[in-house]
């Protein structure tokens, strides 16, 4: 380890001055556009599969998104912790990969898929990283979509490093960088690039199962998503493995297509807004529908995706 807590942090508020004050001030308002509902899941019978990407590199699939695990003589890193109750499951498959402490956990996002799991983490001793908004959106979680009060995260579920300008962790021979994502799946996600490995780990602005989620009510954008796309794409090489939030391991041509497939879906929404069509029509109209067969569980997200879109772009005019 060749970079201390404090100089993280030190790092860090450096980074929000600079960049994430200037930030604020251009946050649009949330939209009233709740995410998808979740069904019930039998955590019992999630079994986790481990994918071998180098000597000291994995990725974890479970139930909820991909986890990406880094181990060395510093100790291991992990990339997002899935729901609480698989952390036992979680656990064991690390200490499979190595047998030191876990010593950080790097949140893409705020969803209960990717960040569910860090309290337990946190007893375990893990330092948890995110972005300033992540940190935000636990302690004051929107309400539920019954006008429920949402109910604030447990203050060991927190992350204690928090940063809104690029960043890095200097971690078992590695730098590993985290990137702002502004206003893509939501207003607090972090691409985080393994520079050595030739691999990134993108949470949520990226899925290779499924159009996007991108969630309206945490000030998500289809524009921001695109924009997200757009930067990893110039930080991707031939040879790079992406990580995405759900879904299997990608490549760059990956990104690259998903981009272009999400502009051609956006101008026929947009055109169809334009002609005065309903939200109905538009779903009848089937704009997703060349490339439903291309995207692995196209047809299944289509309609949940038409309707996030036409929301964004309503809302805009």
């Amino acid at each position: 380890m060749t970079s201390t807590p404090s100089r993280i942090f030190s790092s860090i508020v450096a980074s929000f001055l600079l960049a994430g004050l200037a930030q604020a001030a251009d946050q649009p308002e949330p939209l009233k556009t709740p995410p998808p509902a979740r069904q019930a899941i039998d955590f019992s019978k999630v079994e986790i599969k481990t994918i071998k990407i180098a000597n000291d590199l994995y990725a974890l699939e479970g139930q909820g998104g991909n986890i990406t695990v880094l181990t060395g003589a510093d100790g291991v890193l992990v990339v997002d912790s899935q729901f609480a109750p698989l952390t036992e499951k979680l656990v064991a498959a690390i200490k499979k990969l190595s047998d030191k402490p876990i010593r950080y956990l790097i949140n893409t996002h705020v969803h209960g898929d990717h960040v569910g799991g860090n309290e337990n983490f946190a007893k375990l001793g893990a330092t948890i990283i995110a972005r300033d908004q992540v940190r935000t959106r636990l302690l004051r979680p929107n309400p539920a979509a019954d006008g429920t009060p949402g109910k604030p995260a447990p203050a060991l579920a927190l992350p204690v490093l928090t940063f809104d300008g690029a960043t890095s962790l200097h971690f078992n021979g590695e730098s590993v960088r985290l990137t702002p994502i502004r206003n893509a799946h939501t207003d607090g996600d972090t691409l985080v690039t393994f520079p050595k490995h030739d691999v990134l780990a993108v949470g949520d602005y990226f899925r290779s199962e499924g159009y996007p989620v991108v969630d309206l009510t945490t000030k998500g954008s289809l524009a921001g998503t695109l924009d997200g796309l757009g930067a990893t794409i110039g930080r991707a090489g031939a040879n790079t493995k992406i990580i995405p939030g759900h879904g299997q391991i990608a490549d760059r041509k990956a990104l690259i297509a998903q981009r272009d497939q999400l502009i051609v879906i956006r101008d026929k929404v947009a055109a169809l807004i334009a002609q005065n069509k309903t939200i109905e029509e538009v779903i009848a109209a089937k704009p997703t529908a060349e490339f439903d067969a291309q995207v692995p569980k196209g047809a299944e997200s289509a309609e949940r995706f038409i309707k996030m879109l036409y929301a964004e772009i309503k809302a805009t005019q």
